[in-house]
């Protein structure tokens, strides 16, 4: 496997590129936009450079891996002579099944076909291809560069081969894979959406406030940050977007979105993207600052 392909340059798709450039794999990045080309190979450049400067990487790594990268807009020219197809786009199914169509039609009769979703069925993905069996989940973590698991998901179809594979593959981007079978959320968002989803319930509810409720899991919890401040750092919409597909997969009430979260995306109150969630996001290095539609809670 020496050539792989990136549908998407945002988020996750320009740090899916990123390890694997560095891989030292033949890498394709391909989206629509080239705005968002020019900005995702910005984005690859300043973050091998922190790499540099904290030493986990030289500059002649650096050089390898950008020299191992290019761009593309068309699909079709993208994957024509790809191994591997990383799918890397808006957690929308229509979309996400478009995408596969076109990726089953152009890539090679060999190309293993990986989606980074977060939630979506894998079989049902698989189910618009020619090939079910060369179908997988890849749901690398944000930061791509920094987080060390890979959640790799077997559909229904997916082969033992292309499991094995896939997993060997995430092992020499210096990964941790961990193989979990296809049912709505999978294992990662299944468990984190609805500790997120509780938290919400427990502002909503006014059991505690912003700073409590995310203080308490990162003091009493050990966890890094709390669930509403790390909801805001995925965003609201894509929290919300995973929470109502383990809701209708499942057809159980405790997996229901919280109003308070529906209202906030319908608000346009996204997280970090949108500047405001339940923290107000004014830039790097500075101190959390609680949203002011939440004071009436602070005590």
């Amino acid at each position: 496997m020496k050539n792989v392909t990136v549908i998407g340059a945002g988020t996750m798709g320009n740090g899916i590129a990123h390890v694997f450039a560095l891989g030292g794999f033949r890498v394709v990045l391909c989206d629509i936009s080239p705005v968002a080309l020019e900005k995702a190979l910005s984005t690859i450049d300043r973050n091998m450079n922190r790499m540099i400067e904290k030493q986990k990487i030289t500059q002649e790594a650096k050089d390898s891996a950008l020299s191992n990268l290019t761009t593309n807009t068309l699909i079709a020219e993208a994957v024509r002579e790809a191994d591997l197809v990383v799918e890397a786009a808006t957690e929308n199914i229509e979309l996400k099944l478009n995408i596969f169509r076109k990726i089953d039609q152009h890539s090679p009769s060999h190309a293993l076909l990986a989606t980074n979703t977060s939630s979506i069925s894998i079989t049902k993905i698989a189910g618009v291809t020619s090939r079910p069996s060369q179908v997988i989940g890849m749901h690398f973590m944000n930061p791509v560069p920094m987080m060390k698991l890979v959640e790799v998901i077997r559909g229904f179809s997916t082969s033992d081969e292309v499991c094995h594979t896939i997993m060997e593959l995430s092992r020499k981007l210096d990964k941790t894979p961990v193989e979990v079978n296809d049912y709505p959320g999978f294992v990662s968002n299944r468990i984190l959406m609805t500790m997120i989803n509780e938290a919400i319930y427990t502002l909503y509810e006014g059991v505690g406030n912003v700073s409590e409720i995310d203080g308490i899991m990162k003091w009493g919890m050990a966890h890094p940050m709390g669930p509403l401040q790390l909801a805001d750092f995925i965003g609201l919409d894509v929290c919300l977007s995973i929470l109502k597909v383990i809701h209708d997969g499942f057809g159980n009430p405790k997996y229901a979105p919280c109003p308070l979260l529906v209202n906030m995306v319908n608000a346009g109150q996204l997280g970090v993207k949108s500047g405001a969630g339940f923290y107000l996001h004014k830039g790097h290095g500075q101190e959390l600052e609680v949203n002011p539609k939440f004071a009436h809670l602070l005590s």
